[in-house]
């Protein structure tokens, strides 16, 4: 069924974004059939049709531990995954009284909607970008970096925060979180069967060789788990980029509803565009800020659609105007700004030259310029030398 609006289309993903996490955490009940299947090429001597049958048993006696262990990790993630994050990325929250313009703007934006306020948490990272994390409402945060405030003005900031903002009404956050968690368990058991099979697996198939032969099933059951394994990975990966391009469009259409400003979005994505690198930050954290600039093949495996792609969406329907690429000046080097300060001014034998001083370049400890002792011999209207009046001889 067709979208129309805002709204209707946030549903819409929603249902899709619903849809593709279950598919995602189906994955993990194919991770276990790969790796029962694996398990039963490499110790009965069998044909090919048992032993798909003996890794369906397998299946289902080991799909309650296997539901169990993805819950249980999903619960662990739920309480701890904020504090692994502020971890990874340095961040601290911050009151009204250490970041009073960044926490007026957000609480407007809040007010303003009826919007609970999440908790604003600042980085320190010359990087421009912002990303919001939690799980419920006592959880929620927006943490935006030290770059961004220096290098976005109020309006832009204002766009960035309903950006984050939206994320959060939308229940992306939420969703995006238990993807990540769901696809590192794929990736995790992935490629822990890998390993397993390729340092044991190998050594014990050859060891039993012969006895499997007479079966004739064994290999190609360790071929089939093997692409199960390869296309489970590949999937969750892809589901993942699915979860996260998606929801980037309706973001910046929902900070355009709560600020009224396309300009200013537009003007944000484009200061951002390429300087978003976190230091330190895992692939997961980048998936969720405003904007990743590590790519993939192209853009087949970006997890953010391009900036130039969010811009066109923003000027054919919300009315706003492009202004290119922009170029911001290189930030200032405190230490370096001094050295050179330090440098600028050349030292004299008595000391720095006080730039006061004008164009005689005296220290600050000046030569006498004139006797304080009555002078005999020629008027104080002759020259004086280079050491002060002539004394008479």
């Amino acid at each position: 069924m067709a979208a129309y609006g805002l709204y209707s289309h946030i549903q819409s993903n929603r249902r899709r974004s619903i849809a593709l996490l279950v598919g995602l955490f189906l994955l993990v009940y194919v991770l276990v059939y790969a790796g029962a299947l694996t398990a039963e090429a490499l110790s009965v001597n069998a044909d090919l049709d048992t032993l798909i049958q003996l890794a369906w048993i397998d299946l289902i006696k080991a799909a309650p531990f296997a539901t169990i262990g993805t819950l249980l990790w999903i619960v662990i993630a739920y309480n701890f995954h904020q504090s692994m994050i502020d971890a990874l990325t340095g961040g601290r929250e911050v009151a009204r009284s250490e970041e009073p313009r960044l926490y007026n703007l957000l609480e407007n934006l809040c007010i303003s909607r009826g919007i609970p306020m999440p908790k604003l948490k600042v980085m320190d990272s010359d990087a421009l970008n912002a990303f919001a994390t939690g799980m419920n409402q006592k959880q929620y945060s927006i943490t935006v970096t030290t770059g961004l405030l220096d290098r976005l003005d109020d309006a832009e900031i204002e766009s960035v925060l309903g950006h984050e903002l939206t994320h959060i009404r939308n229940g992306d956050v939420r969703m995006m979180v238990i993807a990540v968690i769901i696809a590192g368990i794929v990736s995790f058991a992935a490629e822990l069967v890998f390993r397993l099979w390729f340092y044991n697996g190998f050594g014990f198939r050859q060891s039993r060789s012969d006895e499997r032969r007479g079966g004739g099933g064994a290999g190609i059951a360790i071929l089939i788990a093997i692409g199960l394994l390869v296309v489970a990975y590949v999937l969750s990966f892809v589901i993942r980029l699915a979860l996260s391009r998606s929801r980037e469009f309706l973001a910046d259409a929902g900070s355009v509803e709560l600020t009224k400003n396309p300009d200013a979005m537009i003007a944000a994505l484009r200061k951002i565009e390429g300087r978003g690198e976190l230091p330190g930050a895992t692939s997961a954290v980048m998936e969720m800020c405003i904007d990743n600039p590590r790519a993939g093949f192209g853009e087949l495996f970006d997890t953010h659609p391009s900036v130039d792609a969010r811009v066109a969406a923003l000027v054919k329907f919300a009315g706003g105007h492009d202004i290119g690429p922009i170029a911001l000046p290189p930030q200032p080097d405190p230490v370096g700004d001094q050295a050179d300060s330090d440098q600028s001014a050349p030292s004299g034998p008595w000391g720095p030259v006080d730039q006061d001083a004008g164009e005689s370049g005296r220290g600050n400890t000046p030569l006498p310029t004139e006797s304080t002792a009555p002078v005999d011999g020629p008027s104080a209207d002759s020259p004086p030398g280079p050491w002060g009046p002539h004394r008479g001889g």
